[in-house]
């Protein structure tokens, strides 16, 4: 536990101490901001957040990829990954460490845009289950997306094609279920695999929970991807320590 305590910290700290956790913060937040406003905020006349999440998918797309790109490519960079791995500490152990300290940067990142909430609250009487359930969704899809990077930063050595695999693999995962690549499928495939690969997005689950449905479906979905990627990850990484 102090092994895991001791990477959780070490890495929370290395974002702060590098001006790439500033940028990517002034960035999310012009740009979960910007969309929120051009996509007509204020000429809807409803108190809610709907626009607001409704971009999260595609900004965490590109940005997510960007934050674990270089959990595991930077150490290979440094040459600090062999070093790590002969410390008394589990494979295990390392990789859940750097996990949660991107977690909750993206969650610090995410909380960052309360002065949306105020907004929202000012102009009216907003359904707040809404925008409590919005931020859950929000947090769990940053955490599948960051599952993913997590992954392709073990398997690439290289952190711009860690990226590059991050990014398709998110955005595939999220444009598979949009109702017009939904509807495209089902013009010659059987309508039980359409709604096989819908239910494998994420955006479908995540709409879900942003409607305020808090269904076990879908909260077990973004666990199931988590724990997969992570798992995945963890294999491979400590396969590689053996040799």
């Amino acid at each position: 536990m102090n092994s895991f305590v001791a990477v959780f910290k070490r890495e929370l700290k290395s974002y702060f101490t590098t001006p790439i956790a500033y940028v990517f913060l002034v960035v999310f937040l012009f740009f979960s901001g910007y969309l929120t406003f051009k996509d007509g905020f204020f000429e809807m006349r409803q108190a809610d957040m709907g626009v607001f999440f409704m971009n999260i998918p595609l900004l965490f797309v590109f940005l997510v990829p960007a934050t674990s790109m270089r959990l595991w490519a930077e150490e290979r960079r440094i040459g600090s990954i062999e070093l790590l791995l002969t410390l008394p500490i589990t494979v295990t152990q390392a990789v859940l460490g750097k996990f949660f300290s991107a977690w909750l940067f993206l969650v610090i990142a995410l909380a960052l845009t309360f002065p949306m909430v105020i907004t929202v609250c000012f102009l009216g009487d907003p359904d707040v289950s809404l925008i409590i359930t919005g931020y859950l969704g929000s947090v769990l899809l940053a955490g599948g997306f960051l599952s993913i990077g997590c992954f392709f930063s073990i398997v690439s050595k290289n952190q711009v094609i860690s990226f590059v695999l991050s990014v398709v693999t998110c955005a595939v995962l999220v444009f598979a279920g949009m109702p017009t690549t939904l509807n495209y499928l089902s013009a010659f495939l059987p309508a039980g695999l359409v709604s096989a690969i819908g239910n494998f997005s994420f955006q479908v689950h995540f709409e879900s929970i942003q409607k305020g449905m808090l269904e076990f479906k879908d909260i077990s979905y973004f666990i199931l991807m988590i724990v997969g990627w992570i798992v995945a990850g963890t294999y491979i990484l400590d396969e590689r320590k053996a040799y």
